[in-house]
């Protein structure tokens, strides 16, 4: 019965209990948990791939009209939006955390239910890798199989699809835009950053922010070589006033991301080794003279 009681206690210390963690989200707050959550509800389609990308899938109980990759998390409860999310739904699901953007304005809303709120919102390259590795703590992912793995897939995929570009579309000047408005992803968002390393020039300068609002009249100025749009709305090729005499469009330099591929671009996550590939493909069909 002693060797028994031995061999328990020696299994139980290798492969130990759930332990207390703390984590400090984008807000500067300070979460402590008292073991690692095992039911989380995520509001952003990004933390909400994060999760997935870590293998860690499973525990998602609940995610937001957005999430739609992978596959998997379709078939989860919808908990409206980042903006507007279904506060009694999300209560009734008893997760251990709630993971959303700092933009949310529900946070406080959540934390006076009880209920422990991580906000995350990445906007540049290292913001991802912050995200990623803040996500590992959280989940209690070793870094070499989570955060670090995932950055380096990122990382190689970008400075890879960048080579693959002909020298003939090095520096070409490009207009990305993320919604109507319209609104721009800036040199130091993290579109922009992915844009400069493929060795292009964003027009929108760092000094506008990472996603600034423009007037019309500003893109028609810049006037871009290539345009990029990422947005999800029907209305993403009503064209604004003037925009006819950009060179992009009176040239037909206009990618136009479907759906699917609009998700992946506009996304910092994992997939934004994916989104750099999509990228330099437009890039290409730009610089062989055909209409992307």
């Amino acid at each position: 019965m002693m060797r028994l009681a031995v061999h328990l206690l020696l299994l139980f210390m290798a492969v130990g209990p759930a332990h207390a963690l703390q984590v400090t989200d984008d807000r500067g707050v300070t979460v402590s948990f008292a073991q690692t959550p095992q039911r989380i509800v995520s509001l952003l389609p990004s933390l909400t791939e994060s999760v997935c990308a870590m293998e860690q899938c499973q525990r998602l109980v609940g995610v937001d009209r957005y999430s739609n990759y992978p596959a998997s998390v379709k078939a989860l409860p919808v908990l409206g939006g980042g903006l507007d999310p279904n506060i009694e739904g999300i209560v009734a699901l008893k997760p251990d955390v709630v993971l959303m953007a700092v933009s949310s304005r529900a946070s406080s809303r959540l934390e006076s239910l009880g209920l422990k709120v991580v906000a995350l919102e990445p906007k540049t390259h290292a913001d991802v890798r912050r995200v990623l590795q803040t996500l590992g703590v959280l989940l209690d992912v070793p870094a070499s199989q989570g955060a670090d793995r995932l950055w380096r897939i990122i990382d190689s995929s970008v400075s890879a699809a960048a080579q693959s570009l002909s020298p003939k579309v090095k520096k070409t000047r490009v207009y990305f835009e993320v919604n109507r408005g319209p609104y721009a992803a800036g040199e130091s968002s993290f579109i922009g950053e992915t844009l400069t390393r493929l060795g292009l020039k964003n027009v929108v300068p760092a000094s506008l922010g990472p996603f600034p609002k423009l007037n019309p009249e500003f893109v028609v100025r810049a006037n871009p070589d290539l345009i990029m749009i990422g947005n999800r709305s029907m209305q993403a090729m009503v064209p604004y006033p003037g925009w006819g005499s950009i060179k992009a469009v009176r040239d037909q330099h206009i990618c136009v991301f479907g759906v699917d591929e609009s998700d992946v671009v506009v996304r910092p996550g994992p997939r934004m080794a994916e989104a750099a590939r999509i990228m330099a493909s437009c890039l290409e069909k730009y610089a062989g003279g055909t209409s992307p």
